[in-house]
Formats: structure tokens, sequence, C-alpha cells
């Protein structure tokens, strides 16, 4: 979502980071291309306003024109009043209440409200063991009993969409009543709920195409009969400043306690993620990165600002890893690994964990410096489907030859190629890149890990840091 903004804030930062030294009209310049910048992703510009004045006041002290690395301080300053106008720390949902807790789900039609109930709900049914630690939040310690209500009796199917939802992700859902209204259906829900011995009870309200009175006075009257723990906004990221808009409204006439972004994976410009704590004072919370119902992740300010700015997302990388990969197999590998042992079907194996991470290009997203890496990759005509035709060449190989690759000879790669669609030289690359893995593997087995790191610094060139 933020790769332009990203692209166009590394230009400005590569520049002051050239500099020896920062003088106050360095600054003034630099600052004048971070706002364009801003304006360009759809910031609001009072929050663009704020942002500028508050990073020029401390760009110009002392502190940095007299520092060793000063643009260095700045890109910090930056980065610090970023994460302030994200929100400064991670808002987690707030579930310590009698139950059943109810989380009043409210927006506009066409947001992907109903999913995003479906996906709550399903990482609340998970608990903490089904996820990465902090993936979704510490409000709980346990798995929950949830219950979801549709109360959208004005969209054609919007219940029966819910009740698929349910099913899909395992999740209770209130029977359909024909010609119930909202208000008959949250009593409903709230006392199954209390009867059922649920935890969280879900309130997807209906939507409009626009903000209207109507609407408003329904949402009001359900949070005033239901009297929710949660109120969350849904809202796509895609709208930019419509959505900010929708934040403001729906905080002022219903009273929201944090926001859940959608469609956060496409190409919107960032400027409604930038923007709605600003403008708002709520949170946002949550996160949609896909249309899965696992594609839910919560939003961590410093993780957002870090990425925006290049810097990268470690953290985040390491625990999506956790998410997606066995303990066992891992286990498993790493004692093939050790022995030496890693064909081909291990190959294949890693190559549907990296797309079930969210591929190469969400990976990169990820680490330090993925703009030169994104910009390496469409050089070098690298892209997401490179796994999938690697994978196919391997598809195409029997289990003996994904066992033992050294059998594989000129008429067997002319039948592989055919096999997967590919040319022969295709498959000369992949067994390539499979020989020189297991060759840096057993490397690492003779030497050992700090033997190995010791070994590859002598072969940088002098200057370059050995650890």
């Amino acid at each position: 979502m933020f790769e332009g903004l990203s692209k166009k804030l590394g230009d400005v930062f590569d520049r002051l980071r050239g500099r020896g030294a920062l003088s106050e009209a360095d600054v003034d310049t630099a600052l004048r291309e971070v706002r364009v910048a801003l304006l360009d992703a759809d910031v609001a510009l009072p929050v663009v306003r704020d942002f500028i004045d508050g990073v020029r006041a401390k760009a110009i002290g002392a502190d940095v024109i007299r520092s060793v690395t000063p643009g260095q301080m700045v890109v910090k300053i930056v980065n610090d009043h970023l994460i302030e106008m994200l929100g400064g720390q991670a808002s987690e949902l707030d579930l310590v209440a009698v139950p059943p807790v109810v989380i009043l789900m409210v927006g506009l039609q066409g947001s992907g409200k109903t999913t995003t109930t479906a996906k709550i709900a399903h990482r609340l049914t998970l608990g903490p063991q089904g996820m990465a630690a902090g993936a979704f939040g510490g409000s709980f310690k346990e798995r929950k009993k949830v219950l979801m209500a549709s109360l959208d009796v004005s969209r054609p199917a919007a219940q029966q969409q819910l009740a698929i939802l349910g099913q899909q992700a395992g999740v209770a859902t209130l029977p359909i009543v024909p010609f119930e209204m909202p208000l008959a259906i949250t009593r409903r829900a709230i006392d199954e709920g209390r009867k059922g011995g649920y935890d969280v009870v879900m309130l997807d309200t209906a939507g409009r195409l626009s903000i209207d009175e109507q609407l408003m006075a329904e949402v009001a009257a359900v949070r005033d009969l239901a009297k929710p723990k949660e109120t969350l906004l849904v809202a796509d990221a895609m709208t930019g400043q419509d959505a900010v808009n929708t934040a403001r409204a729906f905080n002022e006439k219903v009273g929201v306690t944090g926001i859940v972004l959608t469609r956060v994976d496409g190409d919107a410009r960032g400027g409604a993620a930038l923007s709605m704590r600003a403008v708002t004072g709520k949170p946002v919370k949550l996160i949609g990165v896909g249309e899965k119902l696992d594609a839910l992740e919560q939003f961590y300010p410093d993780r957002i600002a870090n990425r925006i700015l290049g810097m990268g997302d470690i953290v985040s990388l390491v625990e999506r890893a956790a998410e997606t990969i066995e303990q066992e197999d891992a286990e498993k590998l790493a004692a093939k690994v050790r022995k030496g042992q890693f064909d081909l079907d291990d190959l294949r194996k890693q190559l549907q964990q990296l797309r079930k991470m969210g591929g190469m290009q969400g990976l990169l997203g990820m680490l330090p410096g993925a703009a030169q890496a994104k910009a390496a990759m469409a050089k070098n005509n690298l892209d997401e489907k490179l796994l999938k035709r690697q994978e196919a060449i391997i598809g195409s190989m029997t289990p003996k030859e994904r066992r033992n690759p050294d059998i594989i000879h000129a008429s067997r790669k002319k039948r592989i190629a055919s096999g997967a669609g590919m040319q022969v030289q295709d498959v000369n690359k992949l067994l390539k890149q499979h020989a020189e893995m297991v060759k840096m593997m057993k490397r690492v087995n003779k030497l050992g890990e700090k033997g190995f790191m010791r070994s590859m610094g002598n072969m940088m060139p002098p200057g370059f840091p050995r650890g």
C-alpha cells in the first residue's frame, strides 16, 4: 500500500544521507519534498501541515546540525513522527468484560464489513495458540466461543453470506428468521449469547453506499441496546480521503473505539491509514491484507513507519513465518540439512512455503531496503511466476529424480521440460540453483556457522565489516 510513498521518501532521504552536514535550507528543501510526497499519498492536508511543522522544529535543532550523521538523524525524527501520527503504540481489542462481550461492526456497504466480521471471529476462536505471538494482540489468553449475527436486512443475501462465512471459519451464526428487524435480531443474539455460554457476540450491521441519517439512526439504536465493548469501523483503504471522512462521520454520530482498514494489500496510496488516527483520534486496530479468513493482522504503527521509510519489518516477517511453518516440518528439514540431504522435494516444500508467506514481493516489503530489492527483481525479470514455474518443473519429475537429481541427464531434462511446459535451460537453472544450495549447506556443516561467516567475510572487499 505504501510503495509509492516509500519510494518518494526514500529518494529524499538518500540525498540527505549523502551530505556531510545539513543547513537549515537543506532541511527546508527536504521537508518540501516530504510534504509533496504525503499529499500525493492522499494524506489529509491538516495532518500533513502538523506533521511537517513538528518535524521541522526538531530537524533544525542543534542536536541534528552537530550530529555525526545529520541525515540519519533527520530520518529518525521523521520516523518518530510517523509512528506518532499512526497512533504511537499498537491498540488491541478490549475484550475484558462480563461475557458475552459485544463487538459492533459498522461501516459503509462494500467496505468488507461482513468478511472482516468473520475474520475477527475466526482469529478469536483460534486463540493465541493458533497464531504467532502478538499477531492479534494480547487482549485474550484463550480461545473464545464466538457467535456472529447479521443485522443487515436490506442487502439481498447479506445474512446468508455471513452464515456461509461462519461455516468456513468454524464459527456459530445466529439462525436467520425471515422479516426480523435489526433491533429484534440484536436482542435475540445477546440472549442466545448468554444462554449458549458465548464469550463474544459479533453484530454485523447494515451499510449504505453513502452516509445518511437513516443508517446512523439504525446503528445508534443498535449501539444503545447492545452496549458494545468495541465498536469497530471497517473502512476501505482504497477509497483514500473518503475513508477518512467516513471515519469522522461514524465517530461523531455513533462513537467508534477502533478502525479496521481493508484492502491494505491493494495499490492504495496509504493516505487513509496515515490520516485516520490524527483526524478521528481513534486507533487503527487491525488491517485486512487479503481475501482469505486468515488474512488479518494487528496494526503496529512502528512497524508500518519502518516499512514506509525502507527500514523493513523483520518482527512481522518472523511472526508470519511462525504462523505458516509447522515446527515438526522445520525440525525434519533442519535434520536433513545437517546431513547434507536437501533434495528437490525439500526445495519444492520451501517454494510452497515462500508463496504461503506472501511470495517474494510480500517478503521483500518487510526487509530493509525493500525498494532497492524490488528494483533489482524488476531489472532481472524476476517475478512471482518464477516460484510457480520452479514448482511445475519439480512436479514434472519422478519421485526418484526428485530424491536423486544426479540421475537427471539430457533425455530426462527434455521430458521434464516438456511436462512442465518449459525449456531445457529452465530445468538446468533449477538444478544448478539446487546444487549450489546443497554445496553451501555442506560448507556450513563443515566449517560451522561462525567459520562459514568468517570465510564469507574473507571473500568481501577490503574495508567490508567482518563480524
